[in-house]
């Protein structure tokens, strides 16, 4: 089908309004609805769960179900209404004019079919071209989408590539048939940071070499300052506030945008100086919205008769360009106060070590045959090697780095789900890393715990949260009697902050920063000397880790505990941690407290991960530096360092000593420790990556 050519905005909605029916009730999901999106212009749409953000892309693609429909408003694709197209000219449309590219790579390839076919069908239906022209476009694809070795990608299945190469193939699918309009539904979620930075600068670079417009769907605020030329922030169904990134960003004009920037952990914010601020209260289900302003009982300028008393639309803002605000009092609250300030904290020291690691290596042995198809040899997978730091009371300790990077094996060693292969690990000076848990006694079992990434995973569904919490009382053989237990439960619900009430209901009732809370109910149940804590928060929404975190730092403050907190999330590692150690590819190569990892010298991979992580502020600039290639398999390791495949330094050493030699860990000036054979001087001159540019 020949494209339709077409000089006005390529996207055009307009008072859209969604509804999903059940046998009980009509759910509103999307309510007065309008973005427009100009040819070449790239729009981002942000907002927390569940406040519409996936429901109006499934609207654009005419995809919303059985249940769904639009029940008012228009949405125009280059001038003409979507929801009065045919099926046929729908199905022309999809995958040709409009392609949506989803957060979870393989929900979009075929695992039973070959990368290269899969890429080949795309113009092959819509255009009907040869299948010579297919594979050569295809070629061209995933050489423009940066694979490695085209042609052997080609040929591969998806499951033998890394998440993100299949995201890269994703990308490269939507793009076969150069479409006048991209959607990104949370394309980089799944996603370490640095793959994230490479593909999110593949998507602009693309997106301008094919003139593609652009709606990019995401709950990151640094993702959508990179890379979108307007915001649209959704708050319960309706869009907010919507203007240029600029306007936006530096003048925002709504009360839950501001609010949401005061929730992040921007350069500048401090656990005891400058805290976060959460957002008060609970997102409102759809069937249960207030009266006028769907924001009005958590915001800080609610005024009771005019704020709930009728439907509130949205005003533009005089000077700005395009520029609104669902808010009645935008022009009479002054944006410029600065925050209340929350709670400052003094900061605590220290206390006496309680967690000593020393040459900690752990080693997987692998038939080499259920991988390659061979013999019956072994290989070793070094997941951990030669670990070595101290943690002390009361002190949170960030552990960072890519997926692969040994963190989660080392947690679990730390906590006896594994033993070591070698080295040791000394809880209060007594020997632990060749117990197993199931050989640990109570204390030790109960001195050690652990936050999960997931709180969906982690409750039994069956189970009262109640009933959760004493389980736990009864395996750390806390209280003697039932009475006992079930006042010390409650007493953990006040500690992370749940209602009482909360004890009766079952985890299916709560919402994600919920359930987390009382994964860390539990983990405190025995008194925990040692929290691990593993990406706690990178499934919540970004109001929510503000509360999670304040959270963990408040029991910390009482309770005195050690927190361990592993994450890829360098933004949140800045703010909470007083110490950072790097890892990757099992070794340790950056270690020290926060303020040295953050400012030069630095690893080398730590650079590149500071330079990968998206920073919501304007007024910051980055050094631009994307990561060459995947992280090796631990399987079969680079020989010498293990960064030195990837590192932009490597021919400032020379004589081949990076691919020789693995590099001795370097202690210098207060204890800040580097494993990297860079020579002193070169240090020296390493200039910061995160710069704040003077106004």
């Amino acid at each position: 089908m020949s494209k339709i050519e077409y000089d006005g905005p390529i996207l055009e909605i307009e008072n859209l309004s969604i509804s999903f029916f059940t046998r009980l009730r009509e759910i509103p999901a999307v309510m007065d609805f309008s973005v427009t999106v100009q040819p070449g212009e790239a729009v981002g749409l942000v907002g927390e769960s569940g406040c519409g953000k996936s429901t109006v892309a499934l609207g654009v693609m005419q995809d919303l179900g059985v249940n769904g429909r639009i029940v008012g408003g228009s949405i125009k694709f280059k001038g003409r209404d979507l929801n009065e197209m045919s099926d046929e000219e729908l199905r022309d449309i999809r995958g040709n004019e409009i392609a949506m590219i989803y957060q979870e790579p393989m929900a979009s390839l075929n695992p039973a079919m070959k990368i290269g076919k899969q890429l080949m069908e795309v113009p092959m239906i819509h255009e009907g071209v040869t299948n010579e022209e297919a594979y050569a476009r295809a070629l061209e694809v995933v050489t423009d989408v940066k694979l490695p070795d085209p042609e052997r990608i080609l040929k591969s299945y998806p499951h033998q590539l890394s998440g993100g190469q299949q995201q890269r193939i994703v990308i490269a699918m939507a793009l076969m048939s150069k479409p006048a309009l991209l959607i990104l539904d949370e394309p980089t979620t799944a996603l370490d940071v640095t793959v994230e930075a490479a593909v999110v600068d593949l998507v602009k670079d693309l997106g301008k070499k094919y003139g593609t417009s652009m709606l990019f769907i995401s709950h990151n605020l640094g993702l959508v300052l990179e890379t979108c030329d307007r915001i649209c922030v959704m708050y319960s169904g309706e869009a907010v506030e919507t203007g240029s990134i600029e306007d936006v960003f530096d003048k925002m004009r709504h009360p839950y945008t501001q609010a949401l920037f005061r929730s992040i952990p921007l350069p500048g914010a401090d656990k005891n100086a400058r805290p976060l601020v959460a957002i008060p209260g609970n997102f409102p289900l759809p069937h249960e919205r207030p009266n006028g302003c769907n924001f009005g009982p958590r915001c800080d300028y609610f005024e009771e008769g005019s704020c709930n008393a009728a439907e509130i639309a949205m005003s533009e803002i005089a000077g700005d360009d395009r520029h609104a605000s669902r808010c009645l009092k935008f022009a009479e609250i002054d944006w410029d106060a600065p925050i209340q300030a929350a709670k400052q904290f003094e900061k605590t020291e220290p206390g006496d070590v309680i967690l000593k690691m020393d040459e900690l290596k752990k080693y997987y042995e692998v038939a080499a045959n259920a991988l390659f198809g061979g013999s019956g040899a072994k290989k070793v997978v070094k997941a951990n090697e030669t670990l070595s730091f101290e943690a002390r009371e009361g002190e949170t300790l960030a552990i960072v780095g890519e997926s692969g990077c040994g963190k989660s094996t080392f947690a679990k060693v730390l906590m006896g789900l594994e033993t070591a292969t070698d080295g040791q690990i000394l809880l209060d000076g007594k020997n632990i890393e060749a117990t197993a848990i199931e050989e640990r006694d109570t204390q030790t079992v109960a001195d050690v715990q652990m936050v999960f990434q997931n709180p969906f995973d982690t409750l039994n569904p069956s189970m009262t949260v109640g009933r959760q919490i004493i389980r736990a009382l009864e395996i750390f053989k806390f209280g003697n009697s039932d009475d006992e237990r079930a006042q010390r439960m409650l007493e953990l619900l006040d500690l992370v902050k749940l209602p009482r009430a909360f004890a009766e209901r079952m985890p299916r009732q709560l919402s994600g920063g919920q359930k987390q809370r009382v994964g860390i109910a539990r983990a405190f149940a025995g008194g925990a000397r040692i929290v691990v804590a593993d990406e706690p928060v990178s499934a919540l929404d970004v109001s929510v880790q503000a509360a999670v975190t304040d959270l963990l730092m408040e029991i910390q403050r009482t309770e005195k505990t050690t927190l361990l907190f592993i994450s890829h999330d360098l933004s949140i590692v800045r703010y909470l941690s007083d110490r950072v150690m790097v890892m990757y590819l099992g070794h340790v190569v950056e270690m020290g407290t926060t303020d040295q990892v953050f400012a030069p010298p630095y690893h080398p991979y730590t650079e590149a991960l500071l330079s990968a992580v998206p920073i919501a502020d304007t007024s910051i600039q980055k050094e631009h530096i994307v990561l060459e290639g995947d992280i090796p398999s631990a399987m079969n390791p680079p020989s010498g360092c293990p960064f030195q495949t990837r590192c932009r330094w490597k021919d400032k050493v020379g004589g081949g000593l990076c691919e020789r030699e693995v590099p001795p860990i370097r202690t210098m000036a207060n204890g800040h420790q580097l494993k990297c054979h860079l020579d002193q001087s070169v240090l020296d001159e390493m200039t910061p990556v995160i710069k704040l540019v003077a106004e």
